[in-house]
């Protein structure tokens, strides 16, 4: 059973502005949520491109959208495949570009993904060391523990996990490997808590949920692939094209705001003229709102998961 809640589904979808004939990706399909909000408004004309990497997901979605297979396009790809995909799908614009009407990314894990816990997503399932999104990649959290060096592992365990003991940790795990391989998500666990100081263990929720975030974003590649994949949805949009971009943790957040300024207009005047001559400066996109949208209390209180959530939009000039 694919059960999963979308997080500002409404939000995300209404600032895409659906256009009944329009062509939209959704390069997370996940459980569907934005998916079939944004093909029931779409008409026979319309289309929708949705991505994921995921078998579960795919065939989950094939099933539950059933009603609206006219207008979908499902393929399994990673999003930093997204210009490679709409220019097969929808072929190139005036400018050698695929030109689309709006794109949606949904970051993060799925809650099946969470869930399901034989994936090893979940610091709360004894599971085998998995964390791939895609089961046909050859990198998997087993190989990163039991054969990179400690200094990558510390590496990746603060820049990715925000995890301040990643040294102590990192240090724990190649002298445990050293016994033997380790290779379930419940040894992980106990040599994550080892590396933390006991007073530390005891607040800020589970100890081991900033270095799982860590393991899996470096298994998939997380972080590189959605900065290429933004960049290539700006380029892919048509004029007065949209893009959603839903984050859930501050390294993604960072990264989104910091590519949507970077193809903002500035203005190029200097700082002592009176008023702006030069027109803004060129640029690409404009922002649609200036902070992002975040759950509403109701949301949070009904799927926890939320909490953490951020809705950023951005208009192709």
């Amino acid at each position: 059973m694919f059960h999963h809640i979308t997080v500002l589904k409404q939000e995300a979808t209404e600032g895409l502005r659906i256009k009944p004939d329009g062509i939209y990706v959704d390069c997370t399909l996940g459980g569907a949520g934005h998916s079939s909000l944004i093909a029931s408004q779409l008409s026979s004309k319309g289309r929708l491109i949705a991505l994921d990497q995921d078998d579960w997901a795919l065939n989950n979605a094939r099933e539950a959208m059933k009603p609206y297979a006219d207008r979908i396009t499902l393929v399994k790809t990673n999003f930093r495949d997204l210009e490679e995909v709409l220019r097969s799908e929808v072929g190139a614009g005036e400018n050698g570009q695929p030109q689309v009407d709006g794109i949606l990314f949904d970051l993060g894990v799925s809650s099946p993904q969470f869930d399901e816990g034989e994936r090893g997503f979940s610091y709360n399932h004894d599971a085998p060391l998995d964390m791939r999104m895609d089961q046909s990649a050859e990198l998997t959290a087993a190989k990163i523990v039991n054969e990179w060096p400690e200094q990558e592992i510390a590496r990746i365990l603060y820049q990715y996990g925000e995890e301040k003991f990643s040294r102590r940790i990192a240090k724990v795990i190649v002298e445990r490997r050293a016994q033997s391989p380790i290779q379930t998500t419940g040894e992980l666990v106990e040599m994550i808590k080892e590396g933390i100081p006991a007073a530390a263990r005891r607040t800020g929720g589970h100890p081991a949920k900033r270095s799982f975030q860590a393991f899996r974003i470096a298994v998939n590649d997380e972080l590189g692939a959605f900065e290429d994949a933004l960049h290539q949805a700006v380029r892919c949009l048509a004029p007065g094209g949209r893009v959603s971009v839903i984050t859930f943790h501050s390294l993604e957040d960072r990264i989104c705001k910091q590519i949507f300024n970077s193809y903002i207009p500035k203005c190029t005047c200097p700082p002592d003229f009176p008023m702006c001559v030069c027109g803004g400066g060129q640029g690409d996109l404009k922002l649609v709102n200036r902070k992002p949208l975040i759950p509403s209390a109701e949301e949070i209180e009904s799927n926890p998961r939320a909490r953490s959530a951020k809705l950023r939009i951005a208009e192709k000039l």
